[in-house]
């Protein structure tokens, strides 16, 4: 069990990729420009690692060590390309939206490091465990991204929601201002790579203030113990 709240908390925060490992940024940036196109490749690229890495689990002891990369990129590949037919069937206007990002998953430094670092080496629970924890942690980063960058750009949330869920979704567009023009520093990639700084600036802020409160705790714990070794002698 500690195993497995290990892996949750590797991936959802201290190697999350997004922002840590600083992995898959080309799709990280440029499908970020909303959050209905976020979530779609977001969720997305968690199946992906999910599948794949419970695949690559399942034959890991009979892949040459040779040839492992080039199957684990087929592997890789297949997946993909389901996953992208089954969107081109049911989320037209998604995949239509996200265009050349849904194949490019299989290139993405996300799914291939975890496979050759984690699923190549573990077994099928922990290795799916592992995909579904690091594409979450992606995805959260997405989602954060083109929730702020709508939001800042277009004043809105959720726009385009029926690409995603369907024609029932248009109600859950909200407009949390109106403007006359768009901002566009936050639509175009500029403005994308400004708000991941600022995503990346305010983790290592926490991660400071975490461990700067522990040390204090720590000294305190050590101080009141030599207290108490005095006061007995």
């Amino acid at each position: 069990m500690s195993n497995f709240r290990e892996l949750m908390q590797q991936g959802l925060w201290r190697n999350n990729p997004g922002l840590v490992q600083l992995l898959g940024l080309c799709p990280l940036l440029a499908t970020s420009s909303s959050l209905t196109n976020a979530i779609g490749l977001g969720l997305a690229t968690m199946l992906v690692l999910a599948s794949t890495n419970l695949m690559i689990s399942l034959v890991r002891n009979q892949v040459p060590a040779e040839i492992r990369i080039p199957v684990f990129v087929m592997i890789i590949a297949a997946v993909v390309t389901a996953i992208e037919q089954l969107m081109h069937a049911y989320t037209f206007a998604l995949y239509q939206s996200l265009g050349i990002f849904i194949p490019l998953i299989v290139t993405n430094c996300i799914v291939i490091g975890r496979a050759e670092a984690f699923a190549s080496k573990n077994p099928p629970l922990a290795a799916v465990f592992d995909g579904l924890m690091m594409g979450a942690g992606f995805c959260l980063v997405l989602v954060a991204l083109g929730a702020i960058r709508e939001i800042l750009g277009q004043g809105t949330l959720f726009a385009g929601a029926e690409t995603l869920l369907g024609s029932w979704a248009s109600v859950l567009k909200i407009t949390v201002y109106h403007a006359d023009s768009h901002f566009l520093l936050a639509i175009l990639p500029p403005g994308a790579f400004l708000v991941l700084g600022f995503l990346i600036a305010g983790k290592n802020a926490l991660d400071l203030r975490k461990k700067a409160s522990e040390a204090s705790q720590k000294g305190s714990i050590q101080r009141a113990r030599v207290t108490h070794v005095n006061t007995n002698n």
